[in-house]
């Protein structure tokens, strides 16, 4: 239902959304309507010019993603017994930033640990902040550690600076370069640019909207998405200008769009990994802390 949910909002449209997620548009319809009959209240407000939750709805989705939460522990607390072989650790990461920085370390350190048994808890870094003090996971991956808490301690990786996507149908597009010299456009007239975003309350949100603030800039935002991925394809594919950091441009493929490099005087992004101060490291465990800090060499 969470996945059901999610793809619903972010197409505001039931046949959108019914093909992305490889099922009929009556079937979705009818499953929505089922748990709005079982709830007894409307969960999707329909009257507003986009499909949204109603409040009742996020009761309902928060309840949601409680449960997830709740199965992903019950499958922390089971594994030492289902895997009595391996030497288990438990990661909190966000769903969005894990999805482009753990396959710059995980891979390789899993291949080389073969007795250890990873187990990823997906979630908000509010949540997975609370769950490594609390010792109910054994690591917390974030970006920008100035407000983590005293609790926990850090191991911060290299900086990585950040990167303008310009679409083709950009005025600042030039056709026959794929990344344009740094300087060459002054960063007030980049980002009074149509953007694409990812969600605000996001880290790189968060930079990015300091940005706005030192240049006493109203952006014109197009469209907000709480995964940084779509935010970029939807930039590459020509919706507008996005900002994102140099871990995500790598894994682009060449297109219709120049990279405009930002100065990290103006904007970077740290990546840390967190754990109870109290906690004291294994060397598997150890080995993952080193293999993480390799991001951005």
């Amino acid at each position: 239902m969470l996945q059901y949910l999610d793809v619903l909002l972010k197409h505001s449209n039931f046949t959108k959304a019914a093909k992305d997620l490889y099922i009929s548009q009556p079937y979705l319809t009818q499953i929505i309507k089922q748990i709005e009959q079982e709830l007894g209240v409307p969960i999707i407000d329909r009257q507003s010019q986009r499909l949204k939750l109603s409040e009742a709805g996020k009761i309902y989705y928060h309840y949601l993603e409680k449960q997830n939460t709740a199965n992903a522990m019950l499958t922390q607390e089971l594994s030492q017994y289902t895997h009595p072989d391996k030497t288990i650790i438990k990661l909190g990461v966000l769903q969005s930033l894990g999805s482009f920085l753990l396959p710059l370390f995980l891979p390789k350190y899993l291949q080389e640990h073969p007795s250890v048994h990873l187990i990823l808890v997906e979630d908000v870094p509010t949540v997975s902040e609370k769950l490594a003090i609390n010792g109910e996971i054994d690591f917390f991956i974030g970006q920008n550690p100035e407000t983590i808490a005293p609790p926990l301690r850090l191991e911060t990786a290299k900086a990585e600076n950040y990167y303008a996507i310009i679409p083709s149908n950009s005025p600042f597009f030039e056709e026959k370069k794929q990344q344009l010299a740094i300087g060459s456009i002054p960063i007030k007239t980049l980002l009074s640019s149509p953007l694409v975003l990812s969600s605000p309350g996001s880290a790189i949100r968060n930079q990015v909207d300091s940005l706005f603030n030192k240049y006493k800039i109203k952006p014109q935002i197009i469209i907000e998405s709480q995964n940084i991925i779509t935010a970029v394809e939807l930039a590459t594919h020509g919706l507008g200008l996005t900002l994102v950091p140099t871990s995500i441009i790598n894994k682009l493929t060449p297109g219709a769009y120049n990279l405009y490099p930002l100065s990290s005087d103006l904007i970077n992004l740290n990546y840390f990994i967190a754990m109870n101060r109290t906690k004291t490291l294994g060397p598997y465990e150890n080995e993952l802390v080193e293999s993480f800090l390799t991001i951005g060499k």
